[in-house]
């Protein structure tokens, strides 16, 4: 990606950056494991129990750098510290850290994975919030809010390609070593596309000094902080619902269906239901209550786990991953564009505080997931038993964006 001219960048430059930091961060730094965990349980690398954990190390990892995040100015202002931070230089950090972690990890040196499994996560927490609060608050500034959406296709495009990838290295008999070595160098590629525009970004505004422009000029209510932690709780529970099927999903579908000629291909499909969904939420226009947008969100992924318990076939699991991923990304920009509206002199610490609670749901997922395999005789009864749960917490996550709405109605100007 060349870098500009001068010191203004294009609104799809924005998002082209946001997309790629995300598909790097996000389906490269986070996911790549889904696709990679079945040649490693094949090579005899590591086993069920102890994927969990690796698992739950990355989404710890993911929880305590969106807690970072979210207490970072607090901690500046005590050391009094009043600059802003350098959202693009982070955002360049993280990038450069999750090449480097995924590249460790084709080491063999598993008592190193856990931890380097953490570092990734921190990575791509900061690298999320930092890029999508960088990438929503220019376009805001330019008044295209909504292509804000398009950001999150990168996510979505990041896990079909590794996906694919890793299909044809099963396909060619590759070992897992191989596959973090190759999706370390993608993601140093990638990143290496993007790194000049997040250069360039230094002589524009930062999130920090445009949220003059994009705050809300009216004070803030007097219940914005009940209203802050139910969304921060509902939209826990949509990453608890979602994380089991993240983590496990070629592993479950290999245990049900193992004799079925789309097992490699549930989990790209998952990602394209991602990219769908983006372009579905940047395509919506209308003034709704996005409460009502992220009760249907996850009503919608509840509806995705209940079609593979209840048909356990490939058609079954196919339209399954799809609708699971369907609203995973739009629910993260409608629970972000909802903050702002809450907390828009806040945004960013607010976004971090919403990205550790739904971290908070990643990490209670695998561990869930191998309590109940260990506590059952099947792994069959035990994956079932820990998607129902999933779908339940999903279920919840709706009753309470619904109650939201009742308790805090939103007045449209």
């Amino acid at each position: 990606m060349p870098q500009p001219d001068g010191p203004s960048i294009s609104a799809w430059q924005i998002v082209l950056v946001g997309m790629v930091a995300l598909g790097v961060a996000m389906g490269i730094g986070r996911f790549a494991f889904t696709p990679i965990l079945p040649m490693m349980l094949a090579g005899g690398v590591t086993d069920l129990a102890t994927a969990s954990w690796l698992a739950s190390a990355n989404y710890l990892g993911y929880l305590v750098g969106a807690v970072w995040c979210t207490f970072q100015p607090w901690f500046w202002r005590r050391l009094g510290w009043t600059s802003a931070i350098d959202g693009p230089a982070l955002v360049r950090l993280g990038l450069a850290a999750t090449a480097l972690l995924t590249a460790g990890m084709a080491l063999h040196l598993p008592g190193l994975w856990p931890l380097l499994r953490f570092c990734a996560g921190v990575a791509s927490a900061v690298v999320f919030v930092y890029v999508a609060g960088w990438c929503l608050a220019q376009l805001a500034q330019r008044q295209l809010p909504e292509m804000g959406a398009l950001i999150f296709i990168g996510p979505g495009a990041g896990i079909v390609l590794s996906g694919v990838m890793a299909s044809a290295m099963v396909a060619l008999h590759g070992s897992a070593g191989t596959a973090w070595l190759v999706f370390a160098v993608l993601a140093a590629a990638l990143s290496a596309l993007v790194w000049p525009v997040l250069r360039a970004s230094d002589r524009v505004p930062t999130p920090a000094s445009v949220q003059a422009i994009v705050s809300d000029p009216n004070p803030a209510p007097a219940h914005r902080a009940a209203e802050v932690a139910l969304l921060a709780i509902g939209y826990g529970m949509a990453g608890l619902g979602y994380i089991v099927s993240a983590t496990f999903l070629p592993v479950i579908a290999r245990q049900a269906i193992p004799a079925s000629a789309w097992l490699d291909l549930f989990w790209p499909l998952f990602g394209l239901g991602i990219m769908l969904g983006a372009l579905i939420a940047s395509r919506i226009r209308s003034a709704s209550d996005l409460r009502w947008r992220l009760l249907v969100c996850n009503l919608v992924q509840a509806l995705g786990i209940g079609i593979g318990l209840w048909w356990p076939s490939s058609a079954g699991f196919a339209l399954g991953s799809l609708l699971l991923g369907l609203p995973m990304t739009a629910t993260t920009y409608f629970a972000m564009q909802e903050v702002r509206r809450i907390a828009p002199r806040h945004s960013a610490a607010m976004m971090g505080l919403l990205t550790a609670v739904y971290g908070l749901g990643q990490v209670a997922g695998p561990p869930l997931t191998a309590l109940l395999l260990a506590r059952n005789s099947s792994l069959d009864r035990g994956f079932d038993l820990a998607l129902l749960a999933a779908a339940v917490a999903l279920v919840l996550g709706s009753a309470i964006f619904g109650t939201m709405t009742r308790l805090f109605p939103v007045r449209h100007a």
